[in-house]
């Protein structure tokens, strides 16, 4: 197969057969500069279209390393920039497939005026219509930024090398010590990349997302008949509390959960399911991982970092933008205690907090295990915001664990009194019941019937409409 081919094939393998029309076939560059004159660029470089996934409209580009290795010149830039143009007047997803060797230097600043035209349709599309990337060769330098303006980030596993610098080019490193071009350092450490697979499951996970999501931010129609039970209860979900990506997954239509950036800040769980056909955003914190064979893998304190936060904001931010309900489900104790987590959480946790708090879609909270002190609050507590809060049965709300509260107020008492004044507190201001007589937890559940009640919540809450005060956007 040649690559000439491979830019062609990747859009054929994403949507659906014989859909794809194509776009500024004839185009070519005009720089004649540097030899470029004999040079023929067909494409200039770059597919461009617009087809179907599962019968709805998409916009792709895919960027053809065979012509000038893929670079990025003016006429290549100017074809995604008219994609683009035509997928906001249509309301419809971008979705870009990037295999490119970078900048155009024989066109130097006609290069870098086409990346800049690049990133401002970007901009002005962020938050209107969903743009989803998967970088499948090199992705280097300013074309980092692509990715990064986008909502989703897909990354072939083995080949794809996706950085700003090289990493041969950062002091003291070298590619075999630290590849930070790798899709591994990418997704688990800079939490770039939500998904790292093989080209085949990478283009059939895009067709997954697309059909959750809408096709854009005033999109009502995106729901999907449902053929699962809502009533369906699972006595298994009680011990699902460590492990919430499992809980999200066991209370999802069909047990299907589409979880991003599922390497990054394991501690916080990102990720779309479907409850009744309606498509909602999940957010929970975790404190254990579970693998496929149902071992335990991996154990986090259920605290809040600043990077779990960072992942969660972000996510918060794009629901909110294209009017997809949140669930969390909330088991935090406190923040993360350390000298590298305190240089960022306080900004961190405020973000979280402020992501959703500003959000006007439903919000709904399930405290699951603990809800301690103003981690707690920050996890979308009713306090800043959320339409519905419920708890399970044995869940623990209040300020802190309830000895940990009887020997700062006890201090120095025997353990008689201080194991008395725990239990007392325990009963009165660390139960969900407690909450729930002071109005702070709506319902108190089994946690077999979590998704029962939370399908219930989101029908009552479907036609929500709240006013916020009138400014240009908020600065946090």
């Amino acid at each position: 197969m040649s690559n000439s081919s491979q830019a062609s094939q990747r859009i054929a393998a994403l949507l659906d057969d014989n859909s794809f029309v194509e776009i500024g076939a004839k185009v070519t560059a005009r720089a004649t500069d540097f030899n470029m004159k004999p040079t023929e660029t067909p494409s200039d470089g770059v597919v461009t279209g617009y087809g179907v996934i599962d019968g709805s409209l998409v916009y792709v580009y895919s960027q053809d390393a065979s012509v000038m290795n893929g670079t990025v010149g003016e006429m290549h830039a100017k074809k995604i920039a008219n994609l683009y143009d035509l997928a906001l007047k249509t309301g419809a997803p971008v979705i870009g497939l990037i295999d490119s060797a970078g900048l155009r230097l024989q066109e130097a600043t006609d290069a870098l005026n086409a990346f800049g035209e690049i990133y401002m349709k970007q901009t002005l599309a962020s938050g209107v219509i969903p743009q989803i990337t998967a970088v499948f060769g090199n992705c280097g330098g300013g074309l980092a930024l692509i990715p990064a303006l986008t909502d989703f980030t897909f990354m072939e596993g083995k080949k794809a090398k996706l950085f700003v610098n090289s990493p041969n080019a950062l002091a003291g490193n070298n590619a075999d010590k630290c590849d930070t071009a790798a899709a591994d350092f990418q997704s688990e450490k800079a939490g770039l990349v939500d998904v790292v697979a093989d080209e085949a499951d990478i283009l059939a996970q895009i067709r997954q997302l697309v059909s959750m999501l809408p096709a854009n931010n005033e999109d009502e129609a995106f729901e999907e008949e449902c053929a699962d039970d809502l009533n369906r209860a699972s006595a298994d979900l009680a011990n699902c509390t460590g492990d919430t990506s499992i809980a999200l997954s066991t209370i999802a239509d069909d047990n299907v959960f589409f979880e991003v950036k599922e390497a990054y800040a394991k501690e916080m769980v990102t990720g779309f399911v479907r409850l009744n056909g309606q498509t909602v955003g999940c957010v929970a914190n975790r404190s254990e991982v579970y693998g496929e064979d149902g071992e335990k893998t991996e154990t986090f304190d259920s605290v809040l970092t600043p990077a779990g936060c960072e992942k969660a904001t972000e996510f918060i931010t794009f629901c909110d933008a294209f009017n997809i309900p949140v669930l969390s489900l909330t088991n935090v104790t406190g923040y993360a205690a350390c000298e590298c987590s305190e240089k960022k959480i306080a900004k961190a946790v405020a973000k979280l907090t402020y992501a959703f708090a500003n959000a006007t879609v439903p919000k709904v909270n399930v405290v699951i295990g603990k809800a301690f002190g103003t981690a707690a609050v920050a996890m979308n507590s009713k306090a800043i915001g959320a339409d519905l809060t419920i708890a399970w049965e044995n869940a623990e709300i209040g300020a802190m664990n309830a000895k940990d509260a009887a020997m700062i107020m006890y201090d120095g008492q025997g353990a008689d009194v201080i194991n008395e004044k725990a239990a007392e507190y325990a009963a009165l201001q660390t139960s969900a019941e407690g909450a729930a007589k002071r109005g702070y937890v709506d319902q108190i559940i089994n946690a077999a019937d979590t998704r029962k009640y939370v399908i219930g919540a989101f029908e009552m809450l479907f036609s929500k409409r709240e006013d916020r005060p009138a400014k240009k956007h908020g600065t946090v």
